[in-house]
């Protein structure tokens, strides 16, 4: 490796956060402190990543974007604080701030009532700072209403038989019988609404978003039939509303997003589908960082099978490889084979399992473990 050695002069860390462990700047600090202690002479540059779910905003923060707070209503209809991020007209929303799986106590879920409302307050809260694009970061939702609550907050009416709104939540949905799109704030006509998702999955059916993500937002089989029937029954009240543009965007990629609420943002918002990773290394200046790279690390806490799907690590890789750029990856946990970490543009991984067999171990001091192994990257590829 002496070649690659001599010419690895400015690593450049793309890495996303370690679930449960490490955000990824902290990831970036401590990957360029185990590199520093072995190859100090080596320029290290970090654009932390993310793909659109949990942790999009903190990455954008981390690249220069002004933090914001938004009060808004939790995925319960209880009050909390939603981060977002801003800076030149270009806002960061992410759903997950205001909607998400974290924000529900410890062993409770609501499958069937979790509303996206406050999703769409944070998104008001970018219009009225006067946002001109909004990339809206979908992931670790613990709703499956469609976006239903998201397009209220935002002016939309839907009513059931008596003309009442509906209830909140996926479950409401079933008594669906008008919607009203007329009046959604205005504004949104007039801004680029960015999809930024991981994932490309219709709205309903055997591979749409009660099916697949219902379960770990605590759906049972029952709960997942019933969410399943009330969003077809959503798209369709949609359709004689705004035509049949609904059911069609019911099956475009990305509708499942997030319990749905990417079809209510495609209906809804106008917005364009991207992958998130694409998305967010444009927003995130990767492009260039990466031009005066001569390698990167990029990762995240397991590299497995669905990093292969548009995750970050993926992403970064594929932009490295297509600038010719040499890429090694640090993970928590490795259960990809060499061949398949090759086809994806990453020549080696570094798992912490390979400094620490004892899982529970890495995951509670992960940072130390994470030092040892960028010493042995900068070991490999910097002396």
């Amino acid at each position: 490796m002496a070649d690659a050695a001599q010419a690895a002069r400015h690593v450049l860390i793309a890495a996303d956060k370690f679930k449960g462990s490490l955000t990824a700047v902290q990831v970036a600090q401590r990957v360029a402190a185990g590199l520093r202690r072995v190859a100090p002479e080596v320029t290290v540059e970090s654009v932390p990543v993310a793909d659109g779910g949990d942790g999009t905003v903190a990455a954008a923060v981390a690249a220069g974007f002004e933090r914001r707070e938004a009060h808004v209503t939790g995925p319960l209809g209880e009050p909390v604080t939603a981060a977002w991020a801003l800076r030149d007209g270009t806002a960061v929303v992410e759903m997950a701030e205001a909607s998400g799986l974290q924000l529900l106590p410890e062993g409770e879920f609501a499958p069937l009532t979790a509303t996206t409302y406050g999703s769409g307050e944070v998104i008001a809260a970018a219009l009225d700072a006067g946002a001109r694009t909004i990339v809206f970061g979908v992931g670790g939702s613990a709703t499956t209403d469609g976006g239903a609550g998201m397009l209220a907050a935002l002016g939309a009416r839907f009513l059931d038989g008596s003309g009442a709104p509906v209830g909140p939540g996926g479950g409401a949905l079933a008594s669906l019988a008008s919607a009203d799109l007329s009046g959604l704030d205005p504004r949104l006509a007039d801004v680029d609404i960015v999809l930024a998702s991981d994932v490309d999955n219709p709205l309903i059916g055997p591979k749409g978003a009660p099916a697949v993500y219902g379960p770990q937002k605590g759906a049972s089989p029952e709960d997942v039939a019933e969410l399943d029937a009330a969003l077809g029954h959503y798209a369709k009240v949609l359709s004689e509303s705004v035509g049949s543009v609904a059911l069609e965007h019911a099956e475009a990629a990305g509708a499942g997003a997030a319990g749905g609420i990417g079809y209510g943002a495609l209906v809804g918002l106008g917005a364009r589908f991207r992958p998130g990773i694409e998305v967010m290394l444009d927003v995130l200046g990767f492009a260039p960082a990466l031009a005066k790279a001569t390698l990167v690390i990029t990762g995240e806490g397991s590299l497995d099978a669905q990093t292969l799907h548009g995750k970050a690590p993926a992403g970064v890789a594929a932009a490295a490889r297509a600038a010719g750029i040499e890429v090694v990856a640090v993970c928590g946990r490795l259960a990809l084979p060499a061949e398949e970490l090759g086809r994806a543009g990453i020549r080696r991984a570094y798992p912490l399992t390979d400094v620490e067999p004892d899982v529970a171990r890495c995951i509670a001091e992960a940072g130390p473990i994470l030092e040892t192994v960028a010493e042995r990257i900068a070991e490999d590829f910097l002396r």
